[in-house]
């Protein structure tokens, strides 16, 4: 479940909603803008948000699944995680009503996929859902970091 989850939010839905908007709007499917906006709305806001709620509500999702932690004390601190979560995909959500917050978000977005990368590294024992957690997390950056250089330059 944790493996589509992250297919189809960081690829399969970004993807049709650029090619639905650019069939709608009579755009290309290569489309800056479009890339960025749904890029955004999908991988920061939505995922992100999603991800939050869960840290928030089932902590242990995160510590046990994800970084095989099963200390009840690293709870707190994966809510906490959790707020952020939440705060960083509200921003992400209203930015596609609001574009003039798709480039901040995916500034924010990328910079956390990209940190949070780094934090799946060591592990040379990963497990399949931290190893999804980490390729997932560079795309996501890839994509967003992108995007913002992109529309920066």
């Amino acid at each position: 479940m944790y493996f589509a989850s992250v297919v189809l939010l960081l690829l399969v839905c970004p993807v049709a909603s650029v090619a639905i908007d650019a069939v709608r709007l009579h755009e290309s499917f290569t489309s800056l803008a479009l890339i960025g906006r749904w890029w955004t709305f999908w991988a920061v806001g939505v995922r992100l948000f999603i991800a939050g709620i869960r840290q928030v509500v089932q902590p242990r999702f995160t510590t046990e699944e994800i970084f095989g932690i099963r200390d009840a004390s690293a709870l707190p601190i994966v809510r906490e995680i959790g707020f952020a979560n939440l705060s960083m995909g509200a921003l992400g959500i209203f930015s596609v009503v609001r574009p003039g917050w798709v480039v901040p978000a995916a500034m924010v977005g990328g910079l956390y996929y990209g940190l949070a990368g780094f934090v799946h590294l060591p592990g040379k024992n990963r497990n399949a859902k931290e190893y999804t957690a980490l390729v997932s997390d560079w795309f996501a950056a890839g994509v967003l970091g992108w995007f913002v250089v992109r529309s920066l330059v």
